[in-house]
């Protein structure tokens, strides 16, 4: 699945790309200004997840989007942006059939579970609309129910330039339509700067993020705090002022790299 910063997304077979020559093959057709800003591999069990810099994002399914038969075509839209906005991180989620109502009482029971783990108050969640879907939903899930979406959860991470970052959970971005203008993914204030990036990541994974000042810091991604989608979260790196983070890794288990964030994905290397 091919991803640029303008939005537009491509589905192409691996076979497309075979027989590639030293001197480098045409991938895709770009628009002026446009570029191509990742590209993942995907099965039709599969979500995609773009999110832009202003804190927006949208998830749908991988089948959205066509099988392209050549390299040199241009592609369909993924999200429709606003204007100045630009896509800045495609991931590939898992994809769960559930039902609006289970997915909101999940969240809702799953939230006050990690809540009287924490001694955390109750948080927002999602935007305001969904806010009020969560507040008025009746409907509990059962035992097991609840099992086979908490075994089936991912933890998306979002981070912005001022050093801000919080996990939320998979459920909370809610399948659509692709081409659509999406939902928060991020609130985005002068105080936080823009989304940098957004990426699933696992409970015993670590980050290294950079700014452009020359300095870094490598966290456990467990010490993150798991909260609403359209919250800012909390300082995850403290930035000097007029330093900003541009680049975002994910580090695995035994220091293996998933290439997931926004630098350059070098197996753990630095």
């Amino acid at each position: 699945m091919f991803a640029t910063t303008k939005g537009t997304v491509r589905r192409n077979k691996l076979s497309d790309f075979v027989d590639v020559r030293r001197s480098g093959i045409i991938a895709m057709k770009l628009a002026e200004g446009e570029g191509i800003l990742d590209v993942q591999i995907c099965t039709e069990m599969d979500d995609v997840l773009l999110t832009t810099a202003a804190g927006h994002c949208i998830r749908f399914p991988v089948t959205d989007v066509r099988v392209f038969s050549g390299r040199t075509s241009m592609g369909v839209r993924g999200i429709n942006l606003a204007d100045g906005d630009r896509v800045i991180s495609q991931s590939i989620l898992r994809h769960m059939d559930v039902s609006s109502e289970e997915r909101i009482a999940y969240l809702k029971r799953a939230g006050a579970v990690r809540r009287g783990q924490n001694g955390d108050e109750l948080e927002a969640v999602a935007d305001a609309d969904e806010a009020q879907e969560v507040a008025a939903s009746t409907m509990e899930l059962g035992e097991q129910r609840y099992v086979e979406l908490s075994a089936a959860e991912q933890f998306v991470l979002t981070l912005s330039e001022q050093g801000f970052g919080k996990r939320s959970s998979s459920f909370e971005y809610r399948t659509t339509g692709r081409g659509g203008k999406g939902i928060t993914a991020m609130s985005v204030t002068g105080k936080t700067g823009e989304v940098v990036a957004s990426f699933p990541v696992e409970e015993s994974d670590q980050i290294m993020l950079v700014t452009d000042g020359g300095k870094l810091i490598r966290t456990s991604v467990s010490g993150i705090r798991i909260a609403g989608r359209s919250t800012q979260g909390v300082i995850v790196f403290d930035t000097a002022e007029g330093e900003k983070v541009v680049s975002v890794e994910r580090i695995g288990e035994e220091g293996d790299d998933s290439g997931n964030g926004n630098g350059n994905g070098n197996g753990g290397t630095v």
